[in-house]
């Protein structure tokens, strides 16, 4: 007989040393073999009997064991304690958040500096991003035409007064005769027609010369502003014309300078919703200062004043223009430099909620606010971003006095019951 092996893992050994069991002889009949067997089932009985007891006493361990375990999972889940949440109640507090939109930079004056007269760059007097001044030479053209009529016209000027004196020596000739009656008056009268034309002739030739002098000054090209001179396509011996689509080169004057950005509607009214005036114009001069964000993400030193906006929204891009001024007496903002202008948005009743509180879902926000019986009810917000971006002000779907759940909401759900505790805050305002 072998070993009895119990299903809670336990084998007995029920076959003692003492307890061998004599083969049978192969010799006895029938009868005389069920003798033997019942025999030997008899020692086998005895021999369990140790194993038998063993077995009862694992058996009982086992039930107590899961009656234990059936008395514990019996307690029910809502005697559990409800878990405490730190919550914060809503009181609306004055902020300020921004808006930041594109803008480009350009000069107060932008002034592009065109050839008037065809001819040849002869001389460059200035470089690249050089600063000059008003009336400052900044090319010469190489164009000897002008110069010869010049010449021409003032020679032409000498032939109308010889003209003209030859005139009135004619008219001084004939008046005595016609005082005496020698010869008609007609002859007068056209001895002063005749000085009429010649002075009518030396006025032209004074125009063309004036004209000639006009052209030739435009040899010389000067800035007519104080600037920045931009880029210099044209080298000497560059063939330049009037109608050409290329300038010569720009001046800026960035003393001040403009900031042009775009404000769709909506952003439009909000801003100035809540400004007293008659006119956009006047709302706009009681706005307060924006701010310009360079390229590299830092605030320029200087603040700014927009003083200028479209008078009509475009129909493509629901927008409106806006013009904002800065001073840039350190030259660090150039025309045609890109940022964003930064406008101030002032909230006197924001609610201010930890971004932490709320939870997004599907491109909407949500927070928990706790009910009077401090059961949590899901509740959706539109939220505006706070700029040290820890917090957001929630335009829609909470209101002051609200219970709002701070920590912990994705293991929330509604209709779940919490404990709440209220965070404590040393100014007293929202977190």
């Amino acid at each position: 007989m072998g070993n009895v092996r119990l299903t809670l893992g336990t084998t007995l050994n029920v076959r003692p040393a003492s307890a061998a069991v004599p083969p049978m002889p192969e010799t006895a009949h029938e009868p005389g073999r069920i003798a033997e067997r019942v025999r030997r089932f008899g020692m086998m009985i005895r021999a369990l009997g140790p194993a038998l007891a063993s077995l009862r006493l694992v058996l009982l361990g086992a039930l107590s064991l899961a009656g234990a375990c059936s008395k514990s999972e019996a307690v029910p889940a809502a005697a559990a304690a409800p878990k405490q949440y730190e919550v914060v109640t809503l009181s609306p507090q004055p902020t300020t958040l921004y808006v930041d939109v594109p803008a480009t930079v350009t000069g107060k004056e932008n002034v592009e500096i065109r050839a008037m007269i065809e001819g040849y760059v002869e001389k460059i007097f200035v470089d690249e991003g050089a600063w000059v001044k008003a009336k400052q030479q900044l090319f010469k053209i190489r164009a000897p035409q002008y110069e010869q009529e010049v010449r021409t016209a003032q020679a032409g000027i000498k032939t109308a007064e010889a003209a003209v004196s030859s005139a009135r020596l004619s008219i001084e000739k004939v008046k005595p005769l016609v005082d005496k009656q020698i010869i008609s008056e007609f002859e007068l009268k056209s001895a002063q027609l005749a000085l009429d034309s010649k002075e009518a002739a030396l006025a032209q030739a004074q125009a063309a010369l004036a004209n000639a002098r006009t052209n030739l000054g435009y040899t010389n090209v000067a800035s007519p502003v104080d600037g920045v001179i931009g880029r210099l396509p044209f080298k000497v011996g560059s063939l330049v014309t009037p109608t050409m689509a290329q300038p010569l080169t720009t001046v800026a004057n960035i003393q001040d300078v403009f900031a042009y950005f775009s404000v769709n509607e909506k952003i439009v009214l909000s801003l100035t919703r809540d400004i007293v005036g008659s006119s956009l114009q006047e709302k706009l001069e009681k706005m307060p200062s924006v701010n310009f964000i360079m390229s590299d993400g830092k605030p320029y030193e200087h603040p700014g004043r927009v003083q200028s906006a479209s008078g009509l929204i475009d129909t493509d891009t629901g927008a409106s223009a806006f013009r904002a001024t800065f001073p840039n007496e350190r030259g660090m903002l150039r025309s045609g430099a890109s940022g964003q202008v930064r406008i101030p948005r002032p909230h006197p009743a924001a609610l201010l909620i930890p971004q932490t509180a709320s939870y997004e879902l599907q491109g909407k926000h949500f927070v928990y606010v706790v009910q009077p019986d401090d059961k949590v009810r899901s509740v959706e917000i539109t939220v505006v971003p706070t700029p040290d971006g820890e917090s957001y002000v929630a335009e829609t779907g909470l209101h002051g006095g609200d219970r709002v759940v701070l920590d912990g909401v994705a293991s929330l759900k509604d209709g779940a019951k919490i404990k709440p505790k209220e965070r404590a805050r040393a100014d007293g305002g929202n977190p």
